[in-house]
């Protein structure tokens, strides 16, 4: 049998020799001084070999310990060299299915059942959050601790309700691929218990009188910010459309409006397609509930003033590194917050300001019917309306939206500037 010392000082010579040790292994030693452990063997009535591995890698001890392995499958009817392709193999597709990969294959199956905003947030968390610590692994070693520390990075910065959604995903990509045979545990299922808690939902805070409204405009509009963002902002209060629908507004999306003279136009809407509104799977993509928005005067000029800046791209209100990707969600929240308004108003809160603001609007002319007009204009389902009714009524009342909205872009938007001149203030 070889010791340590023997294998340690096998040299190279004019030729390749062997070094044997006991029941088959031995070392095999090249002419260019290249040493590796190997074991022959009998399967089938006929001789065998195979490679363990380089020396000083595998040690004397490994290699004898392997060759036991090799010896206990052959006493099992196995081949030892079959078995160790298979393991290579294993090991080869465990390597190329990595969460990385796994993920991005569930996403593919995902998508067409979401909006593009919300497939654009599921593989931007995944890209953002998960990816780079753990997108390189083969998702079949990944454990509940390194899943548990990807999640704390997140809750560490307060982000306790995207932690949750992350997890979630995580999970998913999990089950699937145990579906596809690439793994066989979900170790993102028995982690939630140990994150933070979700916060209770509070209200989104929002102004809910003319006057405050139109100082906020005031404030906001001479803060130095992107001429965009400050036309986003006006668009948002506008229409009381949801952030994700302001977003991700195309032009295509736009209708009846001469861009080139520059004279009124009456009829301009904005047609939300039914995929970007909050509508169950079978109808987001039927144009049946296409949701309709009238424009006022005041937002066309919103619209063609952004033009000058964004209308070579697809999107009015694109990023600022990509034109083809939408603003991000948190553009309008910040410059809010940095004009002071952090606690006090958000943009979904314009919603909420368009809706008390018309319905006291509404009690006072005494037209209590409009209430129901104003929640088709935000895309809510009226009391007493089933789901599908009110989804087939979008397109209700369209001339009596139109004059609500008029109404609305008077009242707050009386005595301000023109859009055009936003694009030469101060930029930050």
């Amino acid at each position: 049998m070889l010791s340590e010392i023997a294998v340690r000082q096998a040299k190279s010579k004019d030729k390749d020799y062997k070094l044997s040790d006991s029941e088959g292994l031995y070392l095999y030693v090249t002419k260019t001084g290249k040493r590796s452990w190997r074991l022959k063997y009998r399967f089938a009535g006929k001789e065998r070999r195979l490679v363990f591995g380089a020396y000083p890698e595998i040690s004397l001890k490994e290699a004898r310990e392997k060759k036991v392995e090799a010896r206990k499958l052959l006493a099992e009817g196995r081949d030892p060299g079959i078995e160790a392709k298979k393991e290579a193999i294993g090991r080869s597709r465990a390597a190329a299915n990595t969460f990385e990969v796994m993920a991005r294959s569930w996403f593919a199956l995902q998508e067409d059942r979401w909006t593009p905003v919300h497939a654009n947030d599921v593989i931007t968390s995944l890209e953002k959050e998960v990816f780079p610590w753990v997108g390189a692994l083969p998702v079949a070693e990944l454990d509940e601790p390194m899943v548990l520390t990807v999640l704390r990075k997140i809750e560490k910065r307060g982000a306790i309700e995207t932690a949750h959604r992350v997890r979630q995903r995580m999970s998913a990509v999990f089950v699937h691929a145990i579906a596809e045979g690439h793994g066989t545990r979900d170790p993102a299922a028995v982690v939630g218990k140990a994150l933070k808690p979700v916060p209770r939902s509070k209200k989104r805070p929002a102004i809910l009188d003319v006057e405050g409204l139109q100082d906020m405009i005031r404030k906001t509009e001479v803060e130095p910010a992107s001429p965009l963002t400050k036309l986003a902002s006006r668009f948002a209060a506008l229409t009381a459309q949801r952030l994700g629908a302001i977003r991700t507004v195309a032009w295509e999306e736009l209708e009846e409006i001469d861009w080139e003279s520059g004279e009124p136009c009456p009829e301009a809407l904005w047609r939300i397609p039914a995929s970007h509104m909050k509508l169950t799977i079978d109808l987001k993509h039927d144009e049946t509930f296409d949701h309709l928005v009238p424009l006022q005067p005041e937002a066309v000029s919103v619209l063609r003033a952004a033009r000058r800046l964004t209308g070579r791209g697809p999107l009015v209100f694109p990023s600022i590194r990509n034109a083809r990707v939408p603003m991000s969600e948190n553009t309008l929240s910040y410059f809010y917050n940095r004009c002071g308004y952090q606690g006090r108003h958000v943009p979904h809160g314009w919603r909420a300001s368009f809706s008390t603001i018309m319905n006291e609007w509404a009690e006072r002319n005494g037209s209590p019917g409009d209430r129901y007009v104003i929640d088709l204009m935000l895309a809510h389902i009226p009391q007493g309306v089933s789901g599908s009714e009110g989804a087939y009524n979008r397109a209700a009342f369209l001339e009596r939206r139109r004059e609500i909205a008029i109404e609305w872009a008077r009242m707050i938007f009386g005595c301000f500037c023109e859009p055009g001149k936003l694009l030469s203030y101060p930029s930050r």
